[in-house]
């Protein structure tokens, strides 16, 4: 099909394609991170314990990252951002935290009073490794943020992106702990592994959603300010250091209960830990919500435009009428038409989400050409996915109202207004 009269058009090269040299170093820091890091676990850890410790710290990861991946549905970040988020939490915030922490305790040790010296390691977890743990994993946030800032549009982005850094950071640090333990057993005799249970039970079945939780109030930090106008610099600044300063808090009460008795340790985690998380999942599974009411409200624009029919906003806007698209379209044409409606409802998506930072005055400058490009690629795989769409739309009926249009802006200049010139 040629493109129409004007048509400037150039498709996205990969992720990090034009910044090479600063991706290849990227990926040698972290993989000599992750080199530094598996060699001091398995100095404390012994080469038994290190075993043991991977095996039981696995476990609770794909939970985690499913749960992450699920939050994550209606506008899926690339896996390669979600990689990286992993990656820098498990080699090189733990590293930067291992030789910040010890080197923090020592100077504790050698600075305090001999008779306080036993309290130093409680000192040190709960004011020095809180900060320097939560500043190590913010970094991760920070710098997707900064650099990969088309896939960060709001709350959701940014607790994901948090949580599963702080879940590879929990990855390891859990390696850690548990080989510890096992290895402490081991030099006692003990049968039960009784050290190693109360740390298994405590780490991974107790609190396997500590970190995660922390780190999390940082990337709502940062989900807030991506929704702020450019202008707003003071409170783009201010926001996300708030955030990261209540994750500091969060982390520093968690550790300062390990050192309450058992029932204090108790009342924390029940009446303190447990009501963040769920305060934190409600408003996770919110942002979910808001993110399908922003499809079903800014995409109408489109389609009185001519580039969408009426039933997809509606079909676009529900988790299960998309569903539905994809297995019509895979049972009547395959993989390959699965892919392209997987692929459509993935450019649909980042359509609306761009025209709402547009309606909200924060789309950067190459809105018009960003725009243009998912026009372009909702218009070659319009042939596949909009049948499959509206009968989707049809089997989940839902309530839409579009707003007027007067009160949109209009679409962006030298780009046809509807794609009657496109064939």
């Amino acid at each position: 099909m040629p493109a129409p009269a004007g048509w400037q058009y150039k498709p996205r090269r990969a992720l990090w394609d034009h910044k090479a040299v600063r991706a290849g170093a990227l990926i040698m820091l972290l993989a000599l991170c992750g080199l530094v890091i598996l060699a001091l676990v398995r100095e404390q850890t012994g080469t038994e314990g290190f075993l043991v410790g991977l095996g039981l710290a696995v476990l609770p990861v794909p939970l985690l990252v499913a749960a992450f991946r699920w939050m994550d549905r209606v506008e899926p970040k690339p896996w390669r951002n979600l990689v990286f988020a992993f990656a820098w939490g498990a080699c090189a915030a733990t590293l930067l935290a291992i030789l910040a922490n010890g080197y923090a305790t020592k100077w504790l040790l050698t600075t305090v009073d001999v008779a306080q010296r036993a309290d130093a390691d409680a000192w040190g977890a709960t004011f020095v490794a809180p900060v320097v743990e939560e500043s190590a994993k913010a970094a991760a946030v920070l710098l997707l943020f900064l650099y990969r800032r088309r896939d960060f549009n709001g709350i959701v982005d940014g607790v994901v992106i948090a949580g599963i850094t702080a879940t590879g950071f929990a990855f390891t640090e859990n390696i850690l702990y548990l080989g510890n333990a096992f290895a402490n057993d081991q030099s006692f005799g003990y049968s039960g592994l009784g050290s190693t249970a109360a740390t298994f039970f405590i780490r991974v079945v107790m609190s396997p959603f500590a970190h995660p939780l922390f780190t999390s109030m940082t990337g709502l930090g940062f989900g807030i300010a991506a929704t702020l106008a450019p202008h707003r610099r003071v409170r783009r600044f201010l926001v996300p250091l708030a955030a990261l300063l209540t994750a500091m808090v969060l982390h520093g009460v968690w550790n300062g209960s390990a050192t309450l008795p058992p029932l204090g340790f108790l009342a924390v985690y029940g009446l303190f830990m447990v009501p963040v998380f769920g305060v934190l999942t409600w408003l996770a599974i919110w942002s979910r919500q808001n993110e399908l009411r922003t499809i079903r409200v800014h995409l109408p624009a489109y389609q009185a435009a001519g580039w969408l029919t009426p039933p997809e906003p509606i079909a676009l806007s529900s988790m299960r009428a998309r569903g539905i698209a994809r297995d019509l379209a895979r049972r009547t044409g395959g993989p390959t038409a699965a892919r392209a409606v997987a692929e459509y409802i993935s450019f649909a998506t980042s359509l609306a989400f761009l025209r709402q930072r547009a309606y909200r005055g924060t789309a950067g400058r190459d809105f018009t050409a960003r725009e243009q490009e998912l026009l372009h690629h909702l218009w070659q795989r319009k042939q596949v996915a909009q049948p499959a769409l509206a009968h989707a739309s049809a089997a989940v009926p839902r309530p839409f109202t579009p707003i007027p249009p007067g009160s949109w802006p209009g679409l962006s200049t030298g780009w046809p207004q509807g794609p009657s010139q496109y064939r």
